[in-house]
C-alpha cells in the first residue's frame, strides 16, 4: 500500500509516500518552517511524489497528524488530507503526534514505556502515557505542570517531548515530529474510525472580542 502522510500540526510541515508493503520511504520532503504551512505544503507534496516517482493517483492512503499543536497548522493538514482522499477515492486516517512521538521514543528505548510530555506554555503541558507496545495507558490531556507531575512520580519509562524537562524527564526532548514514523502508523491505522478529525486539547488563544459585534441590517 502507498501511502501519502502529511504532518503540518506542529512548526514543521512535511510529506513522504510510504511503501507499506516494502516497509521503506519512497521520498520526502519539508523543513521546521513555524509558519507558512498553508503556503508551502503543496510544494513539498509536489516534491515528496517527484523523489518518490509516483503519482497521486498511486496513492491508496492518506494519513496526517491531528494534534495536539497549532490550530492553524492542524487544520491545513487535515483540510488537505480529507481532500486528497475524496478525490482519490481512498481512505484517510488521523496520526497523533504523542502517539508519533512514543513510537519514536520507544525505537530509539526498545522495551519501555513512554510518557509523552509536550509543553504547552501557560504552565500546562500536553501528556499522554504508552505502554510498551504503544499501547494508550492514558486518554491525551492537557495538564497543568504540577499535575502531570504528579501523575507521572514513579512512572518506570522514558519521558520524552518537549515538556520533559518540566516534569523531570529528558532535558532536551523535541516535538518535531518524524514522519517516517507517521507514515508509519498511518498505514495500520483503522480507516473505520472515521475520517481524520482535529485534536484539539484546549480552546484557542485568539477568541471574538466581546462587544464588537456589527449588527446585521
Amino acid at each position: 500500500m502507498i501511502v501519502l502522510a502529511l504532518d503540518t500540526a506542529g512548526t514543521g510541515c512535511f510529506a513522504a509516500l510510504y511503501d507499506s508493503t516494502e516497509n521503506r520511504i519512497l521520498g520526502s520532503a519539508g523543513a521546521d518552517i513555524g509558519r507558512g504551512h498553508a503556503e508551502q505544503l503543496m510544494a513539498f507534496i509536489d516534491e515528496a511524489l517527484v523523489a518518490s516517482g509516483k503519482a497521486l493517483s498511486d496513492v491508496e492512503r492518506v494519513a496526517v497528524t491531528i494534534g495536539p499543536g497549532s490550530f492553524t497548522g492542524i487544520r491545513v493538514g487535515v483540510a488537505a488530507a480529507r481532500g486528497f482522499a475524496l478525490a482519490l477515492a481512498v481512505p484517510a486516517v488521523g496520526v497523533s503526534r504523542l502517539a508519533a512521538l512514543a513510537a519514536a521514543a520507544r525505537e530509539r528505548n526498545p522495551g519501555q514505556s513512554v510518557a509523552v510530555v509536550m509543553d504547552a506554555k501557560r504552565d500546562e503541558v500536553y501528556c499522554q502515557m504508552f505502554s510498551a507496545d504503544l499501547g494508550a495507558l492514558t486518554p491525551p490531556e492537557a495538564l497543568e505542570v504540577s499535575e502531570a507531575v504528579a501523575r507521572l512520580t514513579g512512572f518506570d519509562g522514558i519521558i520524552c517531548g518537549s515538556g520533559a524537562v518540566l516534569v523531570g524527564g529528558e532535558a532536551n526532548g523535541s516535538d518535531l515530529t518524524d514522519i517516517c514514523v507517521v507514515a508509519r502508523l498511518g498505514a495500520v491505522a483503522d480507516p473505520s474510525q472515521g475520517k481524520p478529525k482535529p485534536l484539539y486539547l484546549r480552546g484557542p488563544d485568539v477568541k471574538p472580542q466581546a462587544g464588537f459585534a456589527v449588527s446585521r441590517a
